[in-house]
């Protein structure tokens, strides 16, 4: 079960549901509602967040915003090359290693198609170690869905030939990781 592998007792399960729903709750509204003590509650919360269990994400929240979204799923040779460039690139709001016929799913963001579009072409189609690429791009979200997103992004204007140019996050990266050897 998964509170047992977390180790949460029922007082833990129940902060984290309220929490989970109404992230603006104060300690003492928290302490109501579960029949604890707001110092009880708080030294709970610290232990959580202590412990990476529960986690305060501020961002976005892409059920609201009018922003594109895509996700991308690749099958590559190289999985740990496209899973650096998602922690720089500001257009890759994250990527996960997957098992199965794919081995990397990317969910990616931007206020223009295009540029989410050049970006995948300029990065994976047509390149040796990418054997393939299938971008869908998200028509509707079920929940709220917060996540943090690079400004930066509004600032790379990406095309199929350069990437995003000179100011490639990824690129510079690369750069400077080479120029250390």
């Amino acid at each position: 079960m998964l509170s047992e592998k977390l180790r949460l007792d029922e007082i833990d399960k129940k902060i984290i549901s309220l929490v989970q729903d109404n992230p603006e709750l104060t300690h003492t509204e928290i302490a109501e509602k579960v029949n604890r003590s707001q110092p009880t509650i708080g030294m709970r919360i610290k232990k959580l967040e202590e412990n990476g269990i529960l986690h305060f994400q501020p961002g976005i929240n892409f059920k609201n915003a009018n922003i594109y979204m895509a996700t991308v799923e690749i099958k590559t040779r190289d999985p740990e090359e496209i899973m650096e460039m998602a922690r720089y690139c500001p257009f890759m709001l994250n990527a996960f290693r997957l098992s199965g016929e794919h081995n990397i799913f990317i969910l990616m963001a931007s206020t223009q198609l295009e540029k989410l579009d050049n970006i995948i072409n300029y990065h994976f189609r047509n390149k040796e170690n990418v054997q393939r690429v299938s971008m869908e791009i998200v028509t509707d979200i079920a929940k709220d869905l917060v996540l943090p997103i690079d400004f930066d992004l509004e600032s790379n204007d990406p095309t199929i030939e350069d990437g995003c140019g000179p100011n490639c996050k990824w690129q510079k990266a690369k750069e400077k990781e080479s120029s250390k050897t």
